[in-house]
């Protein structure tokens, strides 16, 4: 018992589940909108509304915060009519039509229709469709001349759609259908158009008529006419025929006489030509014999010049090549002597030293040395003779202060320590050198 109980408050509870879900999940099909309320939502121009819409789908209500409302999207026929409209020129004219009109869903305008039909009926809706359309009708009408709105209707309907389109938007309503079905007047104007109308039929059937008949007779008197011409046209050819002779002959002359003059003129333009190449062949010829005489022996000149000067600089370059091999050698013999290399080095540069200390005193011209002998002792020739040793030492004191190289110590032999000998002879023989 209590299993049952128990089983059928699980049910209960189930059932009222599933109540509170369907009452919350709304489905909308595709021919009405659902507008749900309650919440604040912003729309894509920046706009903040306090309802949502959904059209041809399903969504979930909050509970105690939103509720939902429902609009039509079915169509909804209206029949226009306009009594004494005045028409372009003053015309009253009675129009009647047809229009279906039906609550926008489309984005932007769909909100127009919310704000201004939600929870209005279709026949409220039909009504202020209807007065819309009337008003833009008598607007049309008064652009319109009764015969434009009698004769072009679909263009009258065109005009219509397009000016009532903008206050159809902003109620938030679409014009599907409009046509015009009668157009009517009061004062007998589109009769008295008819009857004006058969009458230029009438007018026009009689006067074709007429234009027939003048066409027959005319015709024969064209016929007539035309042989007459014929004939004249034919005496008219022939004289023609003459003049165009006597033209063409006098143009066959001129041409004769063009023609020869154009020869003259074609002879004297090759005889000019003719100097012409005679005067280019000449400058030819002088520009070959300049060629010859003048410019041939100058480059020929000038080639010879060219190998005299290479042949120069390459005996200055194998001087140059002869003098390095030279020096070359003069190395590898010095690096040959080795400790004997300073010697030979500085013997072979003593004449040139020499020869440059002298040469600061070759400006000084001595023609006579007077010795005084004062019977002294010390002078006299002895004592010039004694003073050549100071000399010799004084020049070698020049030359190592002028080259760094002691002329003595490199003379010296290697065996005899600080440049001493004991044997006299050796220093005379080294005093001669020096000399």
């Amino acid at each position: 018992m209590t299993g049952l109980v128990l089983g059928a408050i699980i049910a209960f509870a189930v059932l009222i589940v599933l109540g509170t879900v369907r009452s919350l999940i709304i489905i909308c099909p595709p021919n009405r909108v659902a507008v749900i309320s309650g919440r604040s939502r912003a729309l894509t121009d920046g706009r903040t509304v306090g309802y949502r819409s959904i059209r041809g789908g399903r969504t979930l209500r909050v509970p105690l915060l939103e509720r939902v409302a429902w609009m039509e999207l079915n169509t909804i026929p209206i029949e226009v009519a306009v009594r004494n409209a005045y028409s372009k020129g003053s015309i009253p004219l009675n129009v009647q039509g047809i229009a279906n009109v039906k609550v926008s869903s489309i984005e932007g305008l769909l909100q127009n229709s919310v704000e201004r039909f939600l929870d209005v009926p279709q026949t409220e809706i039909a009504a202020i469709a209807k007065e819309t359309l009337e008003a833009n009708l008598r607007g049309v009408l008064a652009t319109l001349t009764p015969e434009e709105v009698n004769e072009d209707r679909l263009k009258f309907a065109q005009t219509l759609i397009d000016e009532a389109d903008d206050d159809m938007k902003t109620l938030g309503l679409e014009l599907d259908v409009l046509k015009i079905q009668n157009v009517t007047d009061e004062v007998g104007y589109l009769d008295s158009v008819g009857r004006r109308q058969t009458a230029e039929v009438l007018k026009d059937a009689r006067v074709a008529e007429a234009q027939r008949k003048a066409e027959a007779e005319e015709s024969e008197a064209t016929s007539r006419q035309r042989a007459e011409i014929a004939t004249a046209q034919a005496d008219l050819m022939i004289v023609e025929e003459q003049n165009a002779l006597r033209v063409r002959q006098a143009e066959l002359e001129a041409l004769a006489g063009a023609a020869e003059a154009e020869a003259k003129v074609a002879g004297e333009k090759a005889r000019v030509v003719a100097q012409q190449e005679l005067e280019r062949e000449r400058v030819d010829l002088e520009t070959r014999r300049l060629e010859a005489d003048v410019v041939a022996p100058a480059r020929a000149d000038l080639e010879a010049k060219e190998l005299a000067a290479k042949a120069d600089a390459a005996k200055i370059v194998e001087e140059g090549n002869a003098q390095v091999e030279v020096f070359h050698r003069l190395v590898e013999q010095y690096h040959a002597a080795g400790d004997d290399a300073q010697r030979i080095f500085v013997l072979r540069m003593l004449p040139e030293l020499v020869d440059s200390i002298v040469s600061t005193v070759s400006s000084v011209d001595i023609e006579k040395v007077s010795i005084i002998d004062s019977g002294g002792q010390g002078t006299g020739v002895p004592g010039f003779m004694n003073q050549l040793p100071a000399s010799v030492i004084g020049l070698a004191e020049q030359i190592e202060n002028a080259t760094g190289v002691d002329l003595f110590k490199a003379l010296r032999p290697d065996d005899q320590p600080n440049g001493s000998s004991s044997d006299p002879a050796a220093t005379d023989t080294t005093a001669t050198t020096a000399s």
